[in-house]
């Protein structure tokens, strides 16, 4: 039988999705959003990560958000730093990947290297931006990355590094091959994802046999399947389908914010860019359109995140201020009256479509030109990560996750001048960012305390909006508990089945 022919058979035989589907060691996930890739490299975006971050691909480091242990070993075993700019790392043996072949050192350099590849835009590289990395093949099972400047966090860093074989070729890939319990068995496009258990894997065998991955834009739809038996879990539902004793709201990690791109006319006024963030009254959606809960942003991590700064006054509403500083800064020639393109991710987060259009709304009621553009992920991606398609000036709304506690997961890429999703050039913000980078302990959380709040009062980089709370609906044949990864990961190995 043809490879084509035996998936097709695969997902002709789950049926429809029916209480029936689910009689085995089987569970139905309802996701938002339908990956356009499920490429290992790209598992940093929520909707390829969900499927395929711990299930297909592995990474050497873990952090452990239930547990509490912190950093815990995956495929390398322990590691130690060898001197000021180098840490070693020693990998787990009798480790195959699903194609049957070995893990081994050339694996995880090649996975390094092939994540930073030019050739192809990978997300995971983003997180390297502006660090010199190399990884040293020192035995077959070791393995050293030395750093430039030297990373105190680079064990931290390398949780987000997905491995794949050495003989993968440096282009996106429609076939992940991993270390995970799991291999992707069917993908049939605008329906569903299959994966099935590896009776192969090197550690313990997760209860879930088989996941059949689903995709409903619409979150009651999410809510009303699980309801209903046709799935087990949807771990993003909106707050205000959250009624019945399935439903859990669980912390989230991410950030929703708009990105002003500070190159572009009006917005490269910074009196244009505060009466952004003036216009838009962020309380009337919490509670409303927004979970309650959910917590006014002053920065693009979360409280939780090292070098809080506590002392941050969010912006209030004040519309009257920013009508002023609009006609101010007409007076002066700014051409506050162009047309701003707003650009919102569909099915991003519960209520995206409502927040997106609440805030075309609030702006132009102080005089600004807004047409709001709802657009599916892959082409989000353009208008977000460089280079850029400018055709006018751009506001682009998104959510932005960092649930690992260090900025350096969000600084770079975000805001210097060369990173990949920054709308700003500012030569106090990249040293900042570069200075806390490489710093230890109490300096590097100062740093990164007085970067938040340069960033806020003096830079006005962006219109933060929430830190948000996730609430999913767990069907009562299913053990899960969602945690503040859930919106990034959702491992099949945590879920156990009643």
């Amino acid at each position: 039988m043809s490879r084509s022919m035996l998936l097709g058979s695969l997902f002709a035989a789950a049926g429809a999705l029916t209480p029936a589907f689910a009689q085995d060691a089987s569970v139905t996930v309802v996701l938002a959003e339908e990956p356009d890739l499920v490429e290992p490299c790209m598992a940093t975006r929520s909707n390829i990560g969900r499927i395929v971050l711990g299930n297909i691909s592995e990474t050497l480091t873990e952090l452990d958000v239930r547990g509490g242990e912190g950093l815990k070993p995956r495929l390398a075993e322990s590691w130690e730093l060898v001197d000021d700019g180098t840490w070693r790392f020693h990998l787990r043996q009798g480790v195959t990947f699903s194609d049957g072949s070995a893990f081994d050192a050339e694996d995880v350099k090649h996975s390094f290297e092939r994540a930073g590849s030019d050739q192809i835009t990978c997300e995971i590289s983003r997180y390297y931006e502006g660090i010199e990395i190399t990884p040293t093949v020192v035995d077959a099972h070791t393995i050293d990355f030395t750093a430039e400047p030297a990373q105190p966090i680079l064990p931290l860093l390398l949780s987000l590094l997905t491995i794949v074989p050495s003989e993968t070729p440096i282009e996106f890939t429609r076939e992940p091959v991993g270390t995970g319990p799991y291999v992707m068995t069917d993908w049939t496009p605008g329906q569903s994802i299959t994966l099935e258990r590896r009776g192969d894997y090197w550690g313990e065998q997760p209860e879930v046999a088989r996941a059949t991955y689903v995709f409903r834009a619409d979150p009651s739809v999410r809510a009303a399947m699980v309801a209903a038996g046709e799935a087990d879990i949807a771990p993003s539902i909106s707050a205000i389908d959250a009624t019945t004793d399935m439903d859990v709201a669980y912390p989230n990690s991410e950030t929703t914010y708009l990105r002003i791109d500070h190159s572009v006319p009006p917005l490269n006024d910074k009196r244009v860019r505060e009466a952004l963030n003036l216009a838009i009254d962020r309380d009337a959606f919490i509670g409303t359109v927004l979970a309650a809960g959910t917590e006014i942003a002053v920065a693009i991590v979360p409280p939780t995140t090292l070098g809080w700064n506590g002392d941050i006054e969010p912006w209030g509403y004040d519309p009257e201020r920013a009508k002023a500083l609009l006609a101010e800064a007409k007076a002066d020639g700014v051409p506050v009256d162009a047309e701003i393109l707003l650009v919102g991710r569909t099915a991003n987060f519960p209520g995206a479509t409502e927040t997106f259009e609440a805030i075309q709304s609030m702006l132009s009621e102080v005089g600004f030109n807004v047409r709001l553009q709802m657009v599916e992920v892959a082409e989000h991606e353009q208008y977000y990560s460089k280079p850029y398609v400018q055709t006018q000036p751009i506001l682009v709304g998104a959510q932005h996750d960092n649930s690992r506690g260090d900025p350096v997961f969000s600084m770079y890429f975000k805001y210097h001048s060369e990173g990949r999703q920054s709308g700003i050039a500012d030569a106090r913000v990249d040293e900042l960012i570069e200075a806390a980078t490489a710093a230890t302990g109490e300096k590097r959380e100062a740093l990164w305390r007085e970067l938040f709040a340069y960033l806020h009062d003096e830079v006005i980089a962006d219109v933060l909006l929430f830190h948000m709370v996730g609430h999913a609906r767990v069907g009562e044949r299913v053990d899960f508990t969602p945690t503040i990864a859930t919106n990034s990961q959702l491992q099949l190995a945590e879920i156990g089945l009643k």
